[in-house]
């Protein structure tokens, strides 16, 4: 079998596909690519035995087809420091031996049979189909994925669920200290129906999928999630459990609202923030007559700051505190020029609203302010992991 491919091309997809793979793998195929050169195509398989992802591109030329798999390194070392040119990669199984020509040289590596490679088992029939854009997956994801847990005790934060309901979809992330809630309007269902995305999948989406491609379905059940986009397909196991309680968490009534420039907000909380103590990050806000303060103090090395900034605020004087490397990732992942912190009293959560919305969506990340000595162990201790409350976490919902 041989076949004609551009270098930088397959330099690039190959760089993308190595993510899948695991540093150490216990099946020693895993640490290989698949490829299946059929029909002027060529697909590319890699795994780590969760999630399987598979891209295709078109060949130059193909003479004869076949399946065979390549050691990632090997052929990602053979073909990352070439310029653009066309390769001629030729393969015969017989001597199980790969032979890349370019310009001025060529490479020779052993090739394995593809048999071994793991399947990944079909979805049932009882399957829930949500399509959507690539921009709002995107998005939405991005918006997410910092609020992701890494919890052994509570893999359920670990992910990123996505809450299909009849009003909208709901695609949630936390950690049991902020919350982000993101919902999009224009999908709904009559059935009910969710997942949770494990991590690892979901950042793989955000280097495959681009904002100009297509449409992403996404196919899940019970147990595994298929998501096809573009020129390839992923498909991953998910997390099984329930999703804690989230909308309980997020405050209604909050009749306090500030109106603030966002990147001003985040310039006053990074000078700020080295003044506050490591193990708290505290940053206190005093909000009165249209102006914020910002200040923060260590008390053992007694050092402190403070910073005043203009905003829009109509309400009674408050005193609030937030973790301030948290406030910094939810204003970070916002994209508006404006945000609107929503406050009902000090012992309850915040929310961080963006002044535009885009349309067809809305989203509220939302925090509660930094609490002083509880931490989240013993949080899920006293509440468990059914319903999340804004007890001294921050959260965070969009």
């Amino acid at each position: 079998m041989r076949f004609t491919i551009s270098s930088t091309a397959l330099s690039s997809r190959l760089l993308s596909l190595s993510r899948v793979i695991n540093s150490k793998n216990t099946l020693p195929i895993l640490n290989c690519f698949v490829f299946d050169a059929q029909n002027g195509q060529l697909s590319i398989t890699a795994s780590d035995s969760e999630n399987v992802v598979c891209m295709s591109m078109n060949l130059d030329s193909l003479e004869g087809e076949g399946k065979f798999a390549v050691n990632n390194q090997n052929i990602l070392d053979a073909v990352k420091e070439l310029p653009e040119q066309p390769l001629t990669v030729d393969v015969n199984m017989d001597e199980h031996t790969i032979y890349v020509s370019y310009q001025n040289g060529s490479y020779n590596f052993p090739v394995l049979e593809a048999d071994e490679f793991p399947i990944p088992q079909p979805l049932s029939a009882d399957t829930t189909t949500i399509t959507l854009s690539a921009e709002i997956l995107l998005e939405n994801i991005t918006r997410s994925l910092f609020a992701t847990a890494q919890d052994e005790l509570h893999p359920v934060m670990n992910g990123v669920y996505f809450d299909l309901r009849p009003d909208a979809l709901a695609v949630v992330a936390t950690d049991g200290h902020k919350l982000v809630r993101n919902r999009v309007y224009t999908i709904k269902s009559d059935v009910p129906a969710a997942f949770i995305l494990p991590k690892k999948p979901a950042t793989l989406l955000k280097g495959f999928v681009t904002k100009e491609s297509s449409d992403v379905v996404i196919r899940f059940d019970a147990r595994s999630a298929e998501i096809s986009f573009g020129e390839g397909n992923l498909i991953c196991r998910l997390i099984d459990g329930k999703y804690p309680n989230y909308n309980s968490v997020i405050p209604e009534n909050n009749p306090y609202q500030i109106l603030i420039d966002r990147k001003s907000l985040i310039g006053a909380v990074r000078r700020v923030l080295p003044f506050a103590s490591d193990s708290s990050q505290l940053i206190r806000f005093h909000i009165a007559n249209g102006q914020l303060d910002l200040s923060a103090e260590d008390i053992d090395f007694a050092t402190s700051a403070k910073e005043s900034m203009t905003c829009t605020y109509e309400g009674n004087p408050m005193n609030i505190g937030f973790k301030g490397s948290s406030i910094l990732e939810i204003l970070g992942n916002l994209q508006s020029d404006e945000v609107n912190i929503q406050l009902a009293d000090p012992s309850r959560a915040g929310l961080v609203v963006p002044a535009e919305q885009p349309e067809g969506e809305h989203d509220c990340p939302c925090c509660c302010r930094q609490p002083p000595t509880a931490t989240p162990r013993q949080y899920h201790k006293q509440h468990g992991t059914g319903q999340i409350r804004p007890l001294h976490l921050f959260r965070h919902a969009a």
